[in-house]
């Protein structure tokens, strides 16, 4: 054997070789797609004139009969209220309690990675950092977000106004994408430079409020990604490599202190990546209850009849 060491392989490579192209890029493309076609909604309206969708990620209507809230921004609207006085419309109240519902099934950071368009430009910085080896970064503590999100509650009380959404990055891009980029554009390019060459996973994994709000409903979501074949591990970390909130991990694929195979963590965005760059097929969707599949065996010998059980 040659003493050079071996080029290690590049993250989903053993998937690639093993279920070929398309089942290790599924789900990162239905993600995409699904991101696109929520932003196409609200853009053929003042692009086009097609207005299915009116409004915007904070408040829509669709069809004219359906309305649609981001309930973090009606939480906003209510402590702005607690200094004006101002009470939310009612179907503001009805197109929350539909988001709410919604994303307690399905997971609230769901939200995160199907939905939110700022996940495609933080996602090429991640995918940048493993393309490239880039490793280090500063440690930011995860609970950062959630002192982001009790301060937009303070800031809107306060000046009785949403003005976290004058800064929000979302609101930002999607402002920049029908009116034209200002100082929109700026921060969008900050964040992607944030999570390149500052933080991993920065904005999203540990600063954003709105990713901080959305986790508090997936406490309880029944839809969950579970490591139900977890003994077919071959400890590639491949997972671990693509996954943005990779700390989830661990516990239900090693059966930490007897964790089951469901990753519960409020934390996941139930993003797929892990079920797609896995050549093992270790991950799937599946619900909060279910248990891990048992190993297959060999087949062995046929049993043996008792004497009392053999036919004549």
């Amino acid at each position: 054997m040659s003493g050079a060491a071996t080029k290690p392989l590049r993250v989903g490579a053993e998937a690639l070789a093993a279920k070929g192209w398309w089942r290790t890029n599924r789900w990162l493309l239905a993600r995409r797609a699904t991101q696109l076609s929520v932003l196409g909604l609200f853009l053929v309206g003042p692009w086009f004139g097609w207005w299915i969708v009116k409004g915007n990620l904070a408040s829509s209507l669709t069809l004219g009969a359906l309305p649609l809230t981001d309930p973090y921004v009606l939480l906003q609207s209510l402590f702005a209220g607690l200094s004006t006085g101002q009470v939310p419309l009612a179907t503001a109240f009805i197109g929350a309690g539909i988001v709410l519902g919604f994303y307690a099934l399905v997971g609230g950071r769901v939200y995160c990675s199907w939905v939110c368009p700022v996940n495609p430009v933080t996602d090429l910085a991640a995918w940048l950092r493993r393309r490239f080896g880039w490793k280090s970064g500063a440690v930011l503590s995860r609970h950062l977000r959630h002192w982001l999100l009790a301060m937009t509650l303070v800031v809107a009380a306060a000046t009785g106004s949403i003005a976290w959404e004058l800064v929000n990055p979302v609101s930002m891009l999607h402002r920049g994408l029908v009116f034209g980029f200002g100082a929109g554009a700026a921060v969008i390019v900050a964040l992607f430079l944030f999570d390149l060459f500052v933080a991993p996973r920065g904005w999203c994994g540990h600063l954003c409020p709105v990713g901080a709000f959305y986790g508090l409903l997936a406490r309880r979501s029944p839809l969950r990604v579970v490591a139900a074949r977890r003994e077919a591990c071959n400890d590639c970390a491949d997972c671990y490599a693509v996954c943005p909130e990779p700390i989830v991990i661990k516990a239900p694929l090693k059966a930490t202190d007897g964790a089951g195979p469901v990753i519960t963590s409020a934390q996941c965005t139930n993003c797929a990546r892990c079920i797609d760059v896995c050549s093992k097929d270790v991950f799937e969707f599946g619900l909060r209850w279910q248990q891990a599949v048992p190993p297959r065996r060999a087949p062995g010998p046929p049993a043996r009849l008792a004497p009392e059980e053999r036919t004549s």
